[in-house]
Parts: C-alpha cells; structure tokens; sequence
C-alpha cells in the first residue's frame, strides 16, 4: 500500500465525506488541491469559511441567503398567495431556472423519514404553518416522488386543509422525450392520473 503523507490523508478523508465523492474522487480533489498555489489554496479556504459565516436562513422562507431575507422573498413582484414546498435549497434553484414560476418558496430542510429519526419537528414545518396567513390561497406540495416525499406531504396537507388552504401536489409523469415502452407502471400511472385539458 502507497504512503500517503497524514496531512495529505486527513483532506482525502474529508473530501470523501461528501456526497456522491468515494476514496478515488477524493484522492483526486486532495491532489488538485495540493498543486494549488498557494495563494488559490488559501481563497478556496477562505470561500468554505465565508459560506459558513455568511450565509443563514431566510427569516421568511428557510432558503440559503446571505442577506435577512432573500431575494425571492424580498421582491414584491412575487405571488404571496402561492407558496412551493420543497425539501432542500437546491429545489428552489431548479424551479427559478424554469422562469415560469412566480410564487413563494418555503424550504423545509428534509423530509420526514421514521427509520433515520427525522421527525416533523426536526423540519422547518412551524415555520411554514405561521406563514399561512389570509393572503395565501394554495400550498404545492413539491417534495420528491419517494416514500419519504409522499408521507411529509400527506403530513403537511393535514395541517394546512383544515385552515381552507387549497393544497396541490405536483404531477408526476413522463420526462420529455421518453419512450412508452421504457415507463415503469408507476410512472405511467402518474401520468395518467396528472393528465391535463389540451
């Protein structure tokens, strides 16, 4: 086995503690890293430290922001009366590069999930029940098409349509393109069941 110098082994470590990273994409990163000169590898330090000071929740919707309230929230050309519900921060970027939604977001920071011991109260989901005021009229529920995506949905539905808040869910289907042959049933059922008017 190669000897890999402990400085050298500790980045490698914490590189392949990330998602989606193993030990040989790990390795690679800690090497790119050590080419660096020294001045990159002291910004790329100072950029992970400047996200962890910098950036917080969103005192409105829970979404990364650098400022009290973010962009979306603070812009008041935005529907207040449609809020999006979507499990992490990345979910409001894919939805803002479509350009066709207007509304609100609220970021609930994961889902509920029994077996690894995320609760309701361990999410945003407080946070999301004080915001349903008079002005709004429909929560979607954006949340991942699993077991996990569906029980916090049905969980939050729940709550908000007892207060005469229409909930929606996002149709499911199939990706553009796609072949009939390739569907699974589920996915065909989806579809047909999201079915809208031509």
């Amino acid at each position: 086995m190669a000897y890999i110098p402990a400085p050298l082994e500790n980045l490698i470590d914490h590189f392949s503690r990330l998602p989606g990273i193993g030990r040989k994409g790990a390795t690679r990163l800690a090497y790119q890293v050590l080419a660096m000169e020294k001045s990159q590898a002291a910004d790329f330090a100072k950029a992970i430290m400047e996200v962890h000071e910098k950036i917080h929740r969103c005192t409105v919707c829970q979404n990364f922001t650098d400022t009290p309230v973010c962009k979306v929230c603070s812009t008041q050309t935005r529907d207040k009366a449609i809020i999006c519900v979507v499990e992490k921060p990345r979910d409001v970027t894919a939805f803002e590069r479509t350009m066709e939604y207007t509304g609100s977001y609220h970021v609930l920071h994961g889902l509920i999930s029994p077996m690894d011991g995320i609760t309701a109260d361990k999410l945003y989901v407080k946070e999301l029940i004080s915001r349903l005021n008079d002005e709004v009229k429909e929560v979607i529920m954006a949340t991942s098409p699993t077991a996990e995506g569906e029980t916090t949905a049905m969980y939050l539905a729940k709550l908000i349509k007892p207060l005469g808040i229409k909930v929606t869910r996002l149709a499911y289907g199939l990706p553009v393109g796609a072949n009939l042959e390739y569907a699974d049933e589920v996915t065909l059922y989806k579809a047909l069941q999201g079915r809208g008017e031509l």
